[in-house]
């Protein structure tokens, strides 16, 4: 803790024994474990958020549906990833302790603890609730059983046509070994009795290439303007399990049970032993389906003699299962909302053009729009199509000698991959970095970069040892004798879909420091560069966390210098607050006096209004609609303010073995867009926000009585200056 002058010395005063609640009379040395919260603890205190979307009554049906199923998705993600890690370390009797104090197995139990609570209250919330109102609206998920004699007519011969064709039975006996459970696949324990009066068990496997939802229906063509119709679904492992005896010819079924598997699909990359760091990854992606598994979800009638067998086979202890009441995967519920009900859904708008990229003449094109002035993108309020026109243009434009680019995420069926091989074919030189390590989007990358090395670009993979996860195209022209480099800058990725999913921000600018900045940056990325520091951009794991410490450290010291204007102040807005030693600097600013709000969607290890440590702390989480995903640091600095924008988050990974990048926003104007029409927006979220209470609990911010309640993405759709296209 740093020595602070008299005056500014916080006094002793009472701080809760977090776990405990017992009162003391010692502020805790900053590096205490109880003002840490555990990682994976706030990672499904997320989830909790994510779920209570789906349980607001507030949210269109088919909404809810959606969050319930991300739910479930970010669960299995959880398990594939963060658990499965646990796990390894257990295994490996590595004790290994963060910040909490918590060691890996005391975590495993803590999260055994939570997941149970979560899944008992997504199922709760399924069948009593959504369920319920889905029939009500006219979408029926009805089970097997209860199907009437037509309706089972349909099933059969679905079964028959459609299903059967597609299953493999697969035995286990002494001649055959236990079948492979894929990762995340949906299953059927079955056991049979032959003709002797044997029993055998067998595995069939719900085919992921058919729909999770059958329809009892055949699908009518589209009709503009049609009332909504009535629909009826049953679960395809019900129709399986009941059409079980045309699998097994001359067998009794005695039994079938469904079960869900969820394997360790973390990929280790040995990249001092990669000769090919592209077969390499394209091999850890095939081996991804053979980890071990991690979790096991069974329905809870499973009886224990099944349950043994899988138990022993998936080599997994008892308390790597959970038992649930209904549906195992509920990631599969995402299908659901594809059913065409738009009055079920959020009320659909088209993002604006920003006026700044309206020219006033024809003549006029973006690069000269571009010079006129930077340019904010905030997306999906603003349309992410000139990003995408920037670089067609870029690709046509004879002026324009080179374009090179950091690919993370970028999606099927992409329009700036598209734009990049046009450029090629225009001669341009291309250099395009694709990062094959961008988790569960590997194959997806590796496909792109075979596709723009085929046609002769420029394909780099990266550093080794360090996960690309800048955000960053920049584009060479020249004009009048000289060159010009046009940069766009993002806190989001290259990816149309997600374009429209996430809250990002972008800048086009033309800034001469951040343009030699970009270039310094690429040659660190394509060549060989011993680049120490940059004249604009915070680059990690270059320069970004000293620089970033210091300007904590700057408002630290212009609110003990005191004196008009000089009172300190730090807004944060990110997807995750981890790093040990921004939170230490973040609880000094704190106990300093300066003001901070931190806006952080999921993980936050601080704990905010401990008593002499972070009294001064707010936090608050925004899940809403659109998935929170741009980061902001603003730094009030005496008054001279200063806002940065980036891919990083404040986490150890990001910001020591990343390639992230902060940009500054430039001039006074932007500064005041982003400070007052963003961040202090989400800050008087009294809708979708929740307050994190210093147990690591989330509270639903409600409004002041006689004041309007405001929700921030919903305001900023409404400020969006094209007309919606669809209403509810």
């Amino acid at each position: 803790m740093r020595n602070y002058p008299d005056a500014m010395t916080p006094k002793k005063t009472r701080s809760a024994a977090l776990e405990k609640h017992e009162p003391t009379t010692e502020i805790p040395p900053l590096n205490s474990p109880q003002l840490y919260i555990n990682r994976e603890l706030s990672l499904l205190a997320f989830q909790r958020r994510v779920l209570e979307e789906a349980q607001n009554q507030h949210n269109p049906l088919l909404e809810r549906v959606k969050f319930i199923s991300i739910a479930g998705s970010n669960t299995d993600e959880f398990f594939m990833v963060r658990v499965a890690g646990l796990i390894d370390q257990v295994d490996a009797g590595i004790v290994d302790v963060g910040p909490d104090g918590m060691q890996p197995s005391a975590q495993l139990v803590a999260v055994r603890r939570e997941v149970k609570k979560l899944l008992a209250d997504a199922h709760k919330c399924l069948h009593d609730e959504i369920l319920p109102a889905l029939a009500e609206a006219g979408i029926q998920i009805l089970d097997y059983a209860a199907l009437n004699e037509k309706q089972l007519a349909f099933a059969d011969a679905y079964f028959q046509e459609t299903v059967f064709p597609v299953l493999t039975p697969l035995a286990f006996d002494p001649g055959r070994p236990f079948p492979h459970i894929s990762n995340l696949s949906l299953n059927l324990a079955v056991l049979i009795r032959d003709q002797g009066g044997v029993e055998h068990f067998a595995r069939v496997k719900v085919p992921d290439s058919l729909p999770q939802f059958m329809p009892l229906k055949r699908a009518r063509k589209k009709i503009r303007k049609r009332p909504p119709r009535e629909e009826a679904f049953v679960w395809l492992e019900q129709v399986i399990a009941a059409n079980l005896p045309a699998l097994f010819r001359g067998m009794d079924v005695i039994e079938a049970h469904p079960f869900h598997v969820t394997r360790d699909a973390d990929i280790a990359i040995k990249e001092l032993d990669a000769e090919d760091l592209l077969e390499t990854i394209e091999e850890g992606v095939r081996q991804r389906r053979f980890g071990s598994v991690v979790r096991l979800v069974v329905a809870d009638d499973m009886p224990p003699h099944i349950l043994e067998i899988l138990e022993n086979n998936l080599e997994i202890e008892a308390s790597q299962v959970y038992r649930v009441k209904g549906p195992l995967a509920l990631s599969r519920l995402m299908q659901l909302y594809s059913v065409e009900r738009p009055d079920l859904k959020e009320t659909p708008f088209l993002p604006a053009v920003p006026k700044a990229l309206a020219p006033p003449t024809a003549d006029e094109d973006i690069f000269a729009l571009i010079r006129r002035q930077n340019i904010l993108l905030h997306h999906p309020f603003d349309s992410f199509q000139p990003v995408v026109d920037f670089l067609k243009k870029a690709a046509k434009d004879p002026q324009v000698l080179a374009i090179k680019m950091v690919l993370y995420r970028i999606g099927r069926n992409s329009p700036v991959v598209e734009a990049l091989l046009e450029a090629n074919e225009e001669g341009k030189q291309v250099a395009v970095l694709v990062e094959l390590k961008a988790r569960f989007d590997e194959e997806s990358n590796i496909e792109w970069a075979r596709a723009l090395e085929r046609e002769g670009v420029h394909v780099v993979y990266g550093l080794l040892g360090l996960k690309t996860h800048c955000k960053l195209l920049m584009v060479v022209r020249r004009e009048s004798g000289a060159i010009r480099r046009y940069l766009h800058i993002a806190t989001g990725n290259y990816n149309v879909v997600t374009a429209h999913l996430y809250t990002d921000i972008g800048m086009l600018t033309c800034d001469e420091d951040l343009g030699a900045d970009a270039t310094d940056l690429f040659n660190f990325l394509t060549g060989y560069s011993a680049q120490k520091d940059y004249k604009k951009l915070l680059v990690a794991p270059v320069n970004l966390r000293d620089r970033f410490e210091a300007m904590i450290q700057r408002e630290i010291a212009h609110q003990l210098r005191g004196g008009q204007g000089a009172q300190g102040r730090l807004i944060f807005k990110m997807n995750a607050l981890v790093d040990p030693q921004v939170i230490r600097l973040l609880y000094e600013a704190s106990q300093a006096g300066v003001k901070i709000d931190l806006l952080v969607r999921g993980i936050c290890c601080l704990r905010p209004g401990i008593p002499g440590v972070s009294d001064n702390i707010q936090v608050i989480s925004v899940v809403g609609r659109f998935l929170e995903h741009s980061r902001i640091y603003y730094f009030r600095n005496g008054g001279e303010e200063e806002i940065y924008l980036g891919s990083a988050d404040l986490m150890p990974r990001n910001i020591n073995r990343r390639v992230e990048l902060l940009f500054p926003l430039q001039g006074p104007e932007l500064i005041r867009r982003v400070r007052d029409d963003i961040l202090a927006l989400y800050l008087s979220d009294t809708v979708q926000g929740r307050q994190m209470q210093s147990d690591g609990t989330y509270v639903r911010r409600r409004a002041e009585a006689g004041k309007r309640s405001v929700n921030a993405q919903a305001k900023l759709v409404k400020q969006a200056v094209s007309p919606p296209t669809v209403a509810r």
